[in-house]
């Protein structure tokens, strides 16, 4: 039987165990002693990734500009029997001139302190004193990679912000494109948006209304001022009032504190009323009432609240034929329509269509972590040929579930999954209706009739989705 030596093992399993627990750094020691590089070297190696040495602080300084250090541990005196520590500070102000944010921590003997101290408001990190204890020097070290870590963390964080402020502040920002209509749209808003009119937004879903209004705001007198999106299919009839108008203690069983509505909320900026053409009559009228009164009163409240909004409505359905059928109040129409903004379907915008893809694709592949990838000449045609009947929305989808299911670099034709499963290519039938049918048909056969996943699928909002399933009457049995 062979004889195991357990002290030996235990050594190799502190080792393994310290080797990977190391802290992940790139470290430079400068020093004139080589027996305090040596030394340094050798036992911050069992703690750290990556340490350097270097007796020369000149070969140190033109090296930076290629090579990347966390912390340089810098010693404060080169030249032999000199003690003022000027050439640490001359070396400190290179290194920090060079790269702002390197940790530097001062070596120093003990009639250096004072100098060390003063160096620290020079910019240094800290200083460590000679001879050091090996578990001062490495607490220290610790510190300023802590420190080092913190900051670029800081520096990344206040960059990504005004990254964000600088795209929100950019005019039209998310309202992309070349062609000739999205362009149309874009003058547009430039010219009503420091107006105060009612504004009616109408285009079918996915095409962006609500980047259209949210650019309207922004590009505003109000822009400063509160800008609140109701979506007006999502409310239902019993709480209406409550929602858009608010209400006071005791108005109904679980109104327990007095509540703002939506309009009061919106006061001195912009409300934005989504799917407005869901609205049915009854809660049109209360709607106008308050449109030419300017006032609104809390649901079991006798007094009247002033509201200055200015108004955007917006709406997928052909508003002007429910005023024909008698399903939408003309009186009403007139108040929210000063202007009408017509968001053109991504069928219809040529190019556009591979430039947003494009732009989709970077995001995901950011969000994602995955590599840059490109669309192949083949893909491009086939996204261009096909109707998107869920517009911008479903572009977006059809492009993330690319990014995240596709191992290649280059997408082909087959990573875009579409709701249709139709060939891309085939636009003999141009009629919308028969084929938004055809592809809601199919959605739902695959998800068995589950409208959440079906409107997924479709890129469509769940009242969308039924909004179009009764449209062409299709059974969900």
């Amino acid at each position: 039987m062979r004889f195991v030596d357990f002290g030996i093992l235990f050594a190799y399993y502190l080792m393994e165990m310290s080797m990977k627990n190391k802290i992940n750094a790139r470290v430079l020691i400068v020093d004139d002693d080589l027996g305090v590089l040596q030394a340094a070297k050798l036992y911050l190696k069992q703690h750290i990734e990556f340490v350097e040495i270097s007796d020369n602080p000149e070969t140190v300084i033109s090296g930076l500009k290629t090579d990347k250090y966390d912390v340089i541990f810098l010693d404060m005196n080169f030249t032999k029997n000199v003690t003022s520590g000027e050439e640490g500070f001359y070396f400190l102000k290179k290194i920090k001139t060079i790269d702002p944010s390197i940790e530097v921590i001062l070596i120093t003997a003990y009639g250096d302190v004072e100098l060390a101290v003063k160096a620290i408001k020079e910019g240094a990190a800290d200083f460590i004193i000679k001879p050091w204890q090996n578990e001062k020097l490495l607490a220290t070290l610790s510190t300023a990679v802590n420190l080092n870590k913190a900051k670029n963390k800081i520096k990344t964080l206040q960059s990504q912000k005004e990254q964000l402020i600088e795209n929100i502040n950019k005019p039209f920002y998310n309202l992309l494109g070349n062609s000739e209509s999205i362009k149309k749209v874009i003058k547009m808003i430039k010219k009503i948006s420091k107006t105060d009119v009612n504004v009616l937004i109408t285009g079918e879903n996915g095409t962006g209304k609500e980047l259209v209004f949210r650019a309207i705001h922004r590009e505003s007198n109000r822009s400063n001022e509160p800008f609140i999106s109701v979506d007006m299919g999502a409310v239902s009839d019993t709480l209406f009032e409550s929602e858009l108008f608010g209400h006071i203690k005791g108005a109904f069983t679980d109104a327990i504190k007095d509540r703002a509505g939506h309009f009061e909320v919106a006061s001195g900026g912009t409300l934005f009323l989504d799917e407005i053409g869901n609205l049915p009559l009854p809660l049109q009228a209360k709607i106008l009432r308050v449109l030419e009164t300017r006032e609104v009163k809390r649901l079991g409240s006798h007094k009247s609240t002033p509201i200055d909004i200015r108004l955007i409505s917006a709406t997928n359905i052909d508003i002007r034929e429910m005023v024909k059928e008698n399903k939408f109040r003309e009186d009403l129409l007139y108040r929210i329509n000063t202007i009408e903004i017509q968001i053109p379907p991504l069928r219809d915008r040529g190019q556009d269509i591979v430039l947003l893809a494009e732009i989709f694709l970077k995001q995901f592949c950011l969000k994602y972590k995955k590599p840059e990838k490109i669309l192949s000449s083949e893909t491009r045609e086939k996204l261009l040929n096909y109707r998107w009947p869920g517009n911008v929305r479903e572009l977006k989808h059809s492009t993330e579930r690319a990014v995240i299911m596709s191992e290649n670099d280059i997408l082909c034709p087959d990573d875009f999954f579409v709701s249709s499963n139709t060939d891309f290519t085939n636009t003999n039938n141009l009629d919308l209706g028969i084929t938004e049918k055809k592809i809601i048909l199919k959605a739902l056969k695959k998800h068995q009739n589950n409208i959440s996943k079906t409107a997924i699928e479709l890129g469509l909002s769940r009242s969308a989705l039924y909004r179009r399933i009764e449209k062409y009457n299709l059974s969900l049995s």
